[in-house]
């Protein structure tokens, strides 16, 4: 290669060669400890902004002093030491979202943990979003059917509504929350359930249990684990909540679960305390309601002129010794529309769900209920009500009147006919079949003991000797006089097929 060639090469790169400035907002950390750093130098940096450690390790921005920021890191914080570089990216906190999300399981800051590959997407939603007015909304008008007898009967859940899901711990309030999942098979809903502080092994028994019940194809599991940073626990739920909102977005049904809000609060106090914040009741910072508050009111059903999407909460929240007064408890249930309240000692009694019907409610689930579940679930909160009160009495007393014994024996039987096996939920219509069965004395001669049997024995007939009646229930969704005279048929001619079989 010749001297002059080169030397005109060298000239080109002279002619066309062009300076890039890029301004950096650099910072140095100033101490650092338990997933909090303490920065100087940021002047200008925004509330919830993203940060850049050294290795590619991101923080967010909570606390903007004076002197100094307070940031709470994401992910491994042992690598990050006092004096190192921390750069300003000028971003708000933001998650990949995507199709490509459903059926996988990943952390808060949507990067895959299943071991399927790298999920790969070009759009972000931020996770802290201001909730949507007034004027977005629409009443709540769409049932999200659970699966579960007890729920869909007495405490409906509505699309758009929040329901919380409260009571001691292993009272199988996640049961309810993965059998409401396994129902939503083929009710075009999206289903994301966020796993806050949960043991690793839990979650990867409720990923198999999904697969098993073809359920992880409409499903996205956002996970915090136990032995995550508390950080990743305090963000868990709002990513839940964005990704669930760019579906919305798109008019799709959503349903989220967020398991639990108790260890969402637990990781938000012990950041506020090594951040300095001052404590509250509890210990807990002063804006703890607040924390609860913009996550629960993401939840809305929009109306058409937004795309008619929406999503619908599922909070858990678990009490201790069944004290529902303490500060978390009560704060959740004020922002939610009704609580689904499980007990120890009904759950102890081989009651389950163990739900206690009396402090349970739905406040506006019933007006997104089917006319066919309220015509035949009136009666059935009446007829619990009424065995609870007597129920009681009759402990005391033998000699009991007739009316007395009858509501009594019909009490038991509703009892029996709510319990419902994990894992077990049941479409919608045959929900209607069986309680009309229930509130109408079709049981009534059938021994309590035996009920349980009786109700497999009968589902199974009418799935596949009666399977048209059920279709008339789906598709009317009310019991018209006809409907009525079929399954009363079908309900007698099992009867006779039973008894001749017994």
């Amino acid at each position: 290669m010749s001297k002059d060639y080169i030397i005109e090469q060298l000239k080109k790169q002279i002619e066309n060669f062009e300076t890039k400035t890029q301004t950096e907002k650099v910072g140095t950390v100033l101490e650092v400890g338990d997933g909090v750093a303490k920065v100087s130098g940021l002047s200008d940096v925004m509330a919830s902004e993203m940060l850049e450690f050294p290795n590619g390790i991101y923080g967010v921005a909570l606390n903007l002093e004076e002197g100094q920021i307070g940031a709470m890191i994401l992910g491994a914080f042992e690598g990050i030491k006092e004096g190192d570089q921390v750069k300003s990216t000028g971003k708000i906190l933001s998650i990949p979202v995507g199709e490509n999300m459903i059926g996988r399981v990943i952390n808060p800051l949507g990067q895959a943990i299943d071991g399927k590959g790298e999920i790969v997407s070009d759009k972000f939603y931020p996770i802290e979003k201001i909730a949507p007015g007034v004027i977005t909304r629409q009443s709540v008008n769409q049932p999200v059917q659970t699966g579960i007898k007890a729920i869909d009967a007495m405490i409906p859940v509505g699309r758009g509504q929040r329901e919380l899901i409260i009571g001691d711990r292993q009272t199988g309030k996640t049961a309810i929350a993965i059998d409401a999942i396994i129902n939503q098979k083929g009710q075009d809903m999206i289903c994301i359930y966020v796993a806050i502080g949960q043991k690793e092994s839990k979650i990867a028994r409720i990923v198999a249990e999904l697969e098993k019940k073809g359920a992880m194809e409409y499903t996205t599991i956002v996970l915090a684990g136990a032995s995550d940073p508390a950080a990743f626990s305090f963000v868990a739920p709002y990513s839940g909540c964005a990704l669930g909102e760019y579906f919305m977005d798109k008019g799709k049904d959503v349903l989220v679960i967020y398991d639990d809000l108790s260890k969402h609060a637990w990781a938000y106090r012990q950041i506020s305390l090594i951040l300095k914040r001052p404590p509250g009741r509890e210990a807990y910072p002063g804006d703890v309601f607040y924390l609860h508050s913009r996550l629960l009111e993401r939840s809305a059903k929009l109306n058409k002129d937004f795309g008619g999407g929406s999503i619908t909460a599922l909070p858990i929240i678990e009490t201790q010794a069944g004290d529902v007064s303490a500060y978390i408890p009560t704060n959740v249930i004020s922002i939610t529309d009704g609580q689904i309240y499980l007990e120890s000692d009904l759950f102890y009694k081989g009651i389950r769900p163990a739900l206690n019907v009396g402090l349970s409610v739905s406040r506006v689930g019933s007006a997104a209920q089917t006319k066919a579940m309220k015509k035949v679930a009136g009666k059935l909160r009446l007829d619990l009500a009424q065995f609870r009160e007597l129920e009681a009495f009759a402990q005391f007393g033998s000699d009991l009147d007739e009316n007395t014994r009858r509501q009594i024996e019909r009490g038991r039987r509703t009892v029996e006919i709510l319990k419902q096996d994990q894992y077990a939920p049941m479409l919608m219509e045959n929900q209607v079949a069986i309680l009309y069965a229930l509130t109408n004395g079709f049981l009534d001669d059938v021994a309590v003991e035996k009920i349980r049997t009786w109700e497999a024995d009968f589902q199974k007939y009418i799935n596949s000797s009666a399977k048209e009646v059920l279709t008339l229930i789906a598709e009317k969704k009310e019991l018209t006089e006809d409907v009525v005279a079929k399954l009363e048929k079908v309900i007698k001619d099992f009867k006779e097929v039973y008894q001749n079989g017994v």
